[in-house]
């Protein structure tokens, strides 16, 4: 593992040669830390949401509304993750990326990690959903809630891997019983 100011630096999962502003459809999970089930329950197949899930729905539905290139494709919430797929529709107010990342707009030296997050770029929306999200459940009550550090990420390049990951998406709750995310599963 790299260091970055003597500590240890968790490489990133981006592809390195993707331009992440770049108009196009990503499936994205986003995992609670340490896998704790506080979204809901799966009953008979089908996600319960708790009263946190519900301010994750809230939240997620409010994404496509306060960014005007990003549309929501399938998605479900499950008890400690999210699915969904964004489409980023158009690049907006960005320079070209080689200028852009030579003028990093936000870091985060606190976590030891200098991270540079373009304006409009999918890490920037997930950080702002993120963001939002663990605001407003601290504000419920909920102060030991935190975020999984990162988020996976797959460009979805062709008609047929869409149609996959739909499918995986909406069969999600159904197969809870088998899902590497489901913490019980290994018990």
């Amino acid at each position: 593992m790299p260091l970055f100011k003597n500590k240890f630096q968790i490489a990133s999962n981006r592809l390195e040669c993707w331009d992440y502003t770049a108009p196009g459809y990503y499936f994205i999970t986003i995992c609670i830390k340490k896998m704790q089930c506080l979204f809901g329950c799966i009953t008979n197949g089908k996600m319960q949401l708790s009263f946190l899930g519900q301010i994750i729905a809230n939240e997620w539905q409010k994404t496509e509304t306060i960014r005007s290139n990003v549309i929501l494709d399938q998605w479900i919430i499950m008890p400690n993750h999210i699915h969904g797929i964004i489409i980023i529709t158009e690049r907006k107010n960005v320079q070209t990326a080689r200028r852009a990342v030579s003028t990093c707009l936000v870091q985060t030296p606190r976590r030891g990690v200098s991270t540079c997050l373009l304006p409009n770029s999918l890490g920037s929306i997930i950080g702002q959903f993120k963001s939002v999200c663990t605001k407003r459940i601290w504000t419920a009550g909920y102060h030991d809630f935190r975020w999984h550090r990162n988020y996976h990420d797959h460009i979805i390049r062709n008609e047929q891997s869409l149609r996959q990951i739909c499918l995986y998406i909406k069969n999600n709750p159904a197969k809870w019983d088998m899902d590497e995310y489901n913490p019980t599963k290994y018990k």
